[in-house]
């Protein structure tokens, strides 16, 4: 099959879910108020909460809940073949994704911007509440680890990326002057900082830059994720306008021109899709497709991590409430965008299905190389761009994306030790620089505690990622359904996915359980088990709640009814 047909349907099926059924969602379910006054005005400091441009937000957004995972996640989907691949993708950005982070928006908006972990104790009960911040705070902290050591694999393997990935920090800085104390429209402030990064860019590969392989008795990988942690620590202090809005921005920016040049090099060279439509020969130790497809892509369908981010930092931003749907749905469908060019570069990057089965030997393999080694060759055929100009490029925008997850992160592990210093009151904790020193310091731990000197310890629980994040999914959906049930309106448009995803879970985190059991990883199967248990407990929640708030609607109807009776 022509890779063209698969761009063609992809997205066009995004864009119609974006113009009729986000339509819908945005004023039937939610009932976005284009008067209601957001957190973002009401409690405006000038450090978190700010109402910011739409553009500037959903850049922020985006890029933010982007970050390597819809390349890394569809780019190992596809061993068992492109087909089931390409439908969760482009069904679940329709009606999981996007439906998920613009109610999570909407649902954090409407209660002083309150994360979806804080908000969980007033919608559901006390006990969720509990365990959703703890859920969170696993997830958060394999983010940062997992995505501090993608980043430094990166460098240390493109060293022609670095540049251009330390010099959109100093870019963005700039930006962010200029736009807040608009010296310069939007526009062309946008145009400049496109062109000054791709400048970098095309720089990186005629200076690029390694750090020793040894430094103060610590690997290259080590030092980079310390000096990554320690940047992430500064920008996550920062004044959201200063560095996190301007820098999501011009990522944002960045990666739609990154996906212009993908898809126009694919209508220009129509590369042939070598890879299997249904690997029927997937490799000895492939898991099954059902429900593991369902967690291995999460990003790019749908992500509990964006929940965490809708609420946690976008709604602190919300200049409209009506701009929920741009910001959520639409940055959903960005996401979208990218893991469907994923899926075009690594099955049709390839000479020859020969070529694909050598990467493709064993599940786990692809990933981000995958990535841009197979886009390389897409761009070089279609644009006649040089190979490592083109691996420049994509291995910036891949880096990029992954490092304004990490400063959001951190910032959103920051909050997390805030709120509950807050709950139990704890007065030094709800301080930010104290907050921001136990997030960086957890995440260390666990990167040299578990890495040893690498520090590559995230990867040792990265294989609950999946499971743990679309059970965060979940517990988002269900905040959601419960405020609609509440609101007296209709709940299938969150409920069914909510089901769907609460099954598919369950079932992965069981098929993983006995996995661990057989290889006698009591680590990871402790772990597992505990997920497992808050998986099948938020499920028995979620009924308890829906069947309360039900039965009170229904007493409550009963009471109306006999009083205009009366």
């Amino acid at each position: 099959m022509n890779a063209i047909l698969l761009m063609l349907l992809g997205l066009g099926g995004m864009f119609l879910g974006y113009v009729f059924y986000s339509k819908y969602v945005a004023e039937k379910i939610y009932k976005l108020d284009p008067d209601f006054r957001t957190p973002a005005h009401e409690f405006e400091d000038g450090i978190d909460f700010v109402p910011t441009n739409k553009y500037v937000l959903w850049g922020h957004h985006f890029t933010s809940v982007a970050g390597a995972a819809p390349i890394i996640g569809p780019a190992i989907a596809v061993i068992w073949g492109w087909v089931p691949a390409f439908l969760w993708v482009i069904f679940g950005t329709i009606f999981f994704a996007g439906v998920h982070d613009a109610g999570a928006i909407w649902a954090s908006s409407r209660n002083r911007a309150r994360s979806i972990g804080a908000l969980t104790g007033d919608v559901v009960g006390k006990r969720s509440q509990s365990l959703f911040m703890i859920v969170i705070f696993l997830v958060l902290l394999m983010v940062n680890a997992v995505f501090a050591t993608a980043i430094s694999g990166l460098l240390i393997n493109f060293p022609s990326s670095v540049v251009p990935v330390w010099g959109a920090i100093f870019v963005a800085l700039i930006i962010g002057q200029i736009i807040f104390r608009k010296w310069m429209n939007l526009g062309t402030i946008s145009i400049l900082g496109v062109l000054a990064l791709y400048a970098m860019i095309f720089a990186g590969p005629e200076v690029p830059l390694a750090l020793p392989e040894t430094v103060m008795g610590l690997s290259d990988n080590a030092s980079w994720i310390l000096i990554l942690f320690f940047y992430a620590a500064i920008a996550s202090l920062l004044p959201v306008w200063m560095l996190l809005q301007p820098r999501d921005y011009i990522n944002g920016l960045q990666l739609f021109i990154g996906l212009f040049l993908i898809y126009g090099a694919v209508l220009i060279s129509g590369p042939e899709l070598v890879a299997p439509a249904f690997n029927t020969n997937t490799p000895e130790g492939t898991p099954s497709l059902v429900p593991l497809l369902f967690v291995t892509i999460a990003c790019g369908a749908i992500s509990g991590f964006h929940g965490l981010v809708a609420s946690g930092t976008t709604s602190k931003q919300l200049d409209k409430e009506t701009d929920a749907r741009f910001v959520g749905y639409f940055g959903a469908i960005g996401e979208g965008s990218l893991s469907l060019a994923t899926i075009i570069a690594v099955t049709a990057g390839f000479a020859t299905l020969a070529d694909w089965q050598a990467v493709y030997h064993s599940f786990g393999q692809g990933g981000v190389s995958a990535f841009v080694s197979g886009g390389a060759q897409i761009l070089q055929q279609g644009l006649s761009l040089d190979v490592e100009i083109s691996e420049t490029l994509l291995t910036v925008m891949a880096v990029l994306f992954a490092g304004t997850t990490m400063d959001t992160g951190i910032r959103l592990q920051r909050y997390i030790f805030q709120e509950w210093g807050g709950i139990y009151n704890i007065s030094w904790m709800q301080k930010a620089a104290p907050a921001t020193l136990l997030a960086v310091g957890s995440c260390l731990i666990l990167a040299f505690g578990a890495g040893g000197a690498d520090g590559t310890g995230g990867l040792a629980i990265w294989p609950l990622f999946g499971t743990t994040n679309q059970l965060l999914a979940g517990l988002t959906l269900l905040v959601i359904t419960t405020m609609l049930v509440r609101l007296k309106r209709p709940m299938y448009v969150t409920l069914l996915p909510l089901l769907f995803l609460l099954v598919m879970t369950i079932y992965a985190l069981l098929i993983q359980l006995k996995g661990f059991y057989d290889q006698a990883d009591w680590f990871l199967f402790s772990l597992d088990l505990l997920v497992l248990i808050a998986a099948i407990w938020i499920a028995l929640e979620s009924a308890s709640a829906l069947t309360r708030i039900r039965r009170e609607n229904a007493a409550e109807n009963a009471t109306e009814a006999k009083a205009k009776d009366s």
